[in-house]
């Protein structure tokens, strides 16, 4: 059998201080494994074991920055207090000894609840309109000063994940949580200096976040920002409908000190804006370069059938085809890309691709959500 040239996967790169030997992401998944929000060595080893099978890029699963409500789970890690963090040093520590490079993702939830746990943090759960969803209530609208101290809490972290070594850090601003609430209409009904009616004026918030977190890391230290169209509570919703608003949108957080968007689509090889290119036009990440010029990162259904929100009801799915990523990869649509469930499933994805070892290439398995494989 024929195989297409990989070489496009395994071209090094580099942004500011972070040199990566190829173009594979480990994209940041949720696991709940942390109990009293403290990474253990079964954590750690997990995180290593991509490192070894030649990962360029991990980025961490969701760990909460330092705010009362910012987590809806038990078991999700967070990324504050000496516990913590001597955790997570032990598992930068263990990356690096095996050859990787590895981000945090900093993560607040907003007003989400977690469908799958019926678990209460004792602290109202606050967002920019104390709306979950649109129409759909729940918790406190957060005061001026509960953003003033949440931007605080994502500086601290980030000053934390250059301390303790890692070699990047990720903002999620995607997927419905808390930074994505102040994007969405839907969610932000503010009518002050955090809202409006325009997707500019409502990324006031998200500026700030990465404003605050490069005067805490310095010029040099590369900041990822997490963005997505569509929201967990809305798989249709865009915030941008044509080119002219995801300029809007995007270039003031490039502008504020974002040097990588990572942009997250259900599949990664869908245009865009069809109506203007085609089906086989610019994808998420495509465009974001192109208007940003920033190093963009694609993500979605990359290297299994299916796509990735059918796993939450249990789906498997099979290896396919990368032939259409390595395309869009070799004419340089975006700069890097984030493998989930394949690596979810199989640590050794990437040196597998590497070798043209396809064949055995595992199948996703849900079961593997439940354990650290």
């Amino acid at each position: 059998m024929n195989h297409p040239s990989f070489d496009a996967l395994f071209q090094p790169f580099s942004v500011k201080s972070l040199s990566l030997k190829n173009r594979i992401v480990m994209a940041p998944m949720t696991r709940f494994f942390s109990p009293q929000g403290l990474p253990g060595e079964d954590v750690a080893a997990y995180y290593r074991r991509r490192a070894e099978a030649e990962v360029g890029l991990i980025l961490s699963e969701g760990t909460t920055v330092e705010r009362p409500a910012a987590r809806n789970d038990p078991n999700i890690p967070y990324f504050h207090g000496e516990a913590a963090l001597s955790a997570w040093k032990r598992v930068i520590g263990g990356v690096h000894a095996a050859g990787g490079r590895m981000g945090p993702q900093l993560w607040h939830v907003g007003a989400v609840k977690n469908a799958l746990a019926d678990w209460n943090s004792g602290f109202e759960a606050e967002s920019p309109s104390g709306l979950a969803a649109p129409s759909v209530q729940r918790g406190e609208v957060m005061s001026e000063e509960a953003i003033a101290d949440t931007v605080a809490a994502f500086g601290r972290a980030a000053a934390d994940a250059k301390a303790l070594g890692f070699d990047t850090v990720e903002v999620h601003g995607a997927h419905g949580y808390l930074i994505d609430q102040f994007f969405w209409s839907g969610t932000n009904r503010r009518n002050d200096r955090y809202g409006g009616l325009s997707l500019k004026e409502r990324a006031r918030f998200a500026a700030e976040v990465i404003k605050a977190i490069r005067v805490a890391v310095g010029d040099d230290y590369p900041i990822i920002l997490r963005l997505s169209q569509w929201k967990q509570q809305d798989y249709k919703a865009r915030l941008a409908d044509t080119v002219g608003e995801m300029s809007d949108w995007l270039v003031p957080l490039v502008e504020a000190g974002a040097d990588v968007l990572h942009c997250s689509q259900r599949r990664f090889w869908e245009a865009e804006f069809s109506e203007i290119d085609g089906t086989d036009g610019l994808n998420f990440a495509g465009w974001a370069k192109k208007l940003t010029g920033a190093t963009t990162i694609s993500v979605g259904s990359v290297g299994l059938s299916g796509e990735f929100i059918r796993s939450f009801a249990g789906e498997g799915a099979k290896p396919a085809s990368l032939d259409n990523l390595i395309r869009r990869m070799e004419r340089e649509e975006f700069d890097l890309i984030a493998v989930g469930r394949a690596l979810l499933s199989d640590p050794l994805w990437a040196s597998k691709v590497r070798t043209r070892d396809l064949a055995s290439l595992q199948d996703f398995n849900p079961s593997s959500m439940r354990e650290l494989v």
